[in-house]
């Protein structure tokens, strides 16, 4: 009889959240706040949750399952900007005030748009890739080691992307590599602190799911879709 795939209670909960933090993340981004001594983007508060998604999909349900949140999260993001683009252009009604200020929030530059996009992508795979093959270098013991190994290199690949993409030419390389540095501390910080939650959750989901992926002679291909 052929093999028939698993059917998961939370795998398609889990993967609508991990879409809505994305594009929460994408719509509260542009707003430049103060944490301490550090100006960050809005996104810092969401954004690094979605590595932790990444290493939950990975570890419990494997890299297939990592990849099709990953794209069904880019194609999200890209539909955001292209209607958001489009009721921009909207005509408003008139006597309705607000035009610009919707403008502001809802308006994304293209240059940011696209860096944002190669380097949600790129990262994200990184992300999964190192944490499928640090699991199986392990034999699936010490999570801790995956975890936080994959966030090093998810955002190491997704902070350097994003804002070489964004500020290069704009603002000077010192200042370039000083974000950078910044913000991948912030966010590989940022998960590090979560990992008692991640291990909580991976552990619960192993339990509740009977599930505990090892991506043998699967592919690792982001482009193909067969197991």
């Amino acid at each position: 009889m052929p093999a028939t795939t698993p059917r998961y209670k939370y795998l398609d909960a889990l993967t609508t959240a991990f879409v809505v933090i994305l594009l929460v993340s994408n719509l509260v981004a542009q707003k430049v706040c103060v944490i301490g001594p550090f100006a960050v983007s809005g996104a810092v508060l969401l954004f690094p949750v979605t590595y932790i998604f990444g290493d939950i999909f990975t570890e419990v349900y494997g890299f297939a399952a990592s990849r099709r949140a990953i794209w069904l999260g880019f194609f999200g993001t890209a539909l955001l900007y292209a209607i958001s683009t489009i009721v921009i252009a909207l005509p408003p009604a008139p006597g309705w005030p607000n035009q610009q200020a919707f403008a502001t929030v809802f308006g994304f530059i293209p240059r940011i748009l696209a860096a944002s996009l190669v380097a949600f992508w790129a990262g994200e795979f990184a992300n999964s890739y190192t944490m499928a093959q640090l699991k199986l270098l392990t034999n699936g013991r010490k999570l801790w080691t995956r975890t936080i190994g994959s966030t090093v290199v998810g955002q190491a690949v997704d902070t350097v992307l994003v804002i070489t993409l964004t500020f290069l030419g704009v603002v000077p390389v010192r200042t370039l590599v000083s974000m950078i540095l910044t913000g991948y501390a912030l966010k590989v910080g940022y998960e590090v602190l979560a990992t008692p939650l991640t291990y909580l959750v991976i552990h619960r989901l192993k339990v509740t799911e009977q599930a505990d992926a090892f991506d043998r002679h699967k592919s690792f291909n982001p482009f193909s879709f067969s197991e």
